[in-house]
């Protein structure tokens, strides 16, 4: 296939394809000449082998990742919230040689052991005469992505541009695509849920509204301000934009939010729904390049609490004790289709593990009601067994959620003589006035005994990765 985004400078050289909140405007075909100009700058410094990035979202960064594919170079996206030691862990499982990054992370980035390069720096160098790519192998590896390792060292994840493609299609096939649609990117570019947006902008014809990082505030003026007509966000960040917006409507141009990132409240989705605020929920992770389980606007309301059915292109099914779930019946996710990562770079072990038939086995914990929409309960790692029950941490989350000057709520299990494992909530509350017992009161009154939380932690605030999902595995260290 020709190179995706010369096809769409070719197709739209006029339309905007990046809006900063500066005011900063890039069109189709500028954003592709500066690709292109960057690629035959880098590539002074670096021939072949893989290439990470470390920035916040940036144009530059957009401008980086296109020149690799222009270079044909995948790209390791790196988390800027890890530490030095995580970067060089993370550069050499993924074979990194050389590592670009935003200006404000050279003073860290300088200690790796690969050859390191400022955005800055390759502006200033003279363009080679190198022959760019002009047309894409779609079975060829164009990014990867480390899973955010709550259980074990991290792992990355080979997203082939056969991936991005039908996550793309596939997205446009259930959420529908209008010519008014600008998508708001405020999640991380180096998070699947980011640059899966880039993808949709280039293969849509899509401008893109991109902040550095999620402010309320700005978010809130660019979809009330910005004809912003799609969001992507995770529960916390929901519920911000929500007491944000107060008792006041979205234009009607705004289409929706896409909910993802774990199980949301029951609490969350109610409040939603009596502010009109149009959620779409979705399942999805980096093994499966962003959403794959998405919940059609028409069921939205009926189906309140539930991830959806399979996006077009793909399966889903529930396994229990080897054998297919039955409605109702709790078990592993497991999923296939053409954006499923092929696996993880260099790690047989956990590829054999995760990758059977054809199918990823998520080690998600779910069920299909009737009608095979799916409801996710929770992580397989994060279940408790207390005295031989199985107790899902997010619905103790979801109760705390829906109590009076509860904020966030983070639940783990710990360990216990009597029964092995019990239930422990972390909270963050609105006033010093709040007390354990008034909540725990509250949770008894919903929740069966072994449920109940045996101890409660007040906080300052929870553990969150850059996207602002709850790292539950964090929560004892509070």
């Amino acid at each position: 296939m020709e190179h995706w985004l010369t096809m769409r400078a070719n197709l739209s050289p006029g339309s905007t394809a990046i809006e900063l909140d500066n005011g900063d405007t890039y069109t189709f075909l500028q954003l592709k000449q500066k690709a292109e100009r960057f690629a035959l700058q880098l590539s002074n410094v670096h021939q072949q082998g893989h290439l990470a990035i470390l920035s916040d979202n940036t144009a530059d960064m957009i401008i980086a990742f296109w020149a690799c594919t222009y270079l044909k170079v995948p790209t390791v996206f790196l988390n800027t919230r890890l530490t030095l030691t995580e970067w060089q862990q993370q550069c050499d499982d993924a074979d990194v040689q050389l590592l670009l990054c935003a200006d404000g992370y050279i003073v860290g980035a300088e200690h790796l052991q690969q050859s390191v390069y400022s955005f800055s720096h390759i502006h200033t160098l003279t363009p080679t005469d190198k022959a760019l790519a002009s047309m894409i192998d779609m079975d060829s590896v164009c990014s990867m992505m480390f899973t955010s390792g709550t259980t074990g060292r991290a792992k990355a994840v080979m997203q082939s541009f056969q991936n991005h493609w039908s996550s793309a299609v596939a997205s446009a096939l259930n959420l529908g695509l209008m010519p008014t649609d600008k998508w708001l990117i405020c999640l991380p570019l180096f998070h699947i849920s980011g640059l899966s947006t880039l993808f949709k902008s280039v293969i849509y014809g899509m401008p893109v509204y991109l902040m550095e990082r999620f402010e309320e505030d700005k978010v809130h003026h660019a979809i009330m301000e910005k004809q912003v007509t799609i969001i992507s966000v995770v529960a916390v960040t929901c519920e911000r934009l929500l007491q944000r917006l107060g008792e006041a409507n979205y234009p009607t141009s705004f289409r929706c939010m896409l909910l993802g990132g774990g199980p949301a409240p029951k609490s969350l989705l109610e409040k939603a729904k009596q502010r009109h605020v149009p959620i779409v929920q979705s399942y999805g992770m980096t093994e499966t390049s962003s959403q794959i389980i998405t919940l059609n606007a028409a069921d939205a309301l009926r189906k309140l609490g539930s991830a959806g059915k399979p996006l077009f292109t793909s399966s889903l099914q529930i396994i229990k004790d080897n054998r297919e779930a039955l409605s109702n019946e709790v078990g592993e996710i497991v999923v296939k289709g053409p954006m499923v990562t092929n696996g993880y770079y260099q790690r047989v072990e956990a590829n054999q593990k995760a990758f059977r038939d054809g199918w990823l086995y998520t080690g998600d914990l779910g069920y299909l009601d009737e009608e095979g929409f799916l409801f996710v309960v929770d992580r397989r790692s994060d279940l408790i067994i207390s005295g031989g029950e199985n107790i899902y941490p997010a619905e103790i989350e979801d109760v705390l959620l829906s109590c009076d000057g509860v904020l966030e709520a983070g639940v783990t299990g710990m360990k216990d003589e009597k029964w092995g494992q019990v239930p422990v909530a972390f909270v963050v509350c609105d006033s010093e006035q709040i007390t354990s017992e008034h909540i725990l009161a509250y949770c008894q009154e919903r929740l069966a005994a072994f449920k109940v939380p045996k101890r409660l932690m007040f906080c300052s605030q929870l553990p969150r990765n850059a996207t602002g999902k709850l790292q539950r595995y964090k929560l004892k260290e509070c």
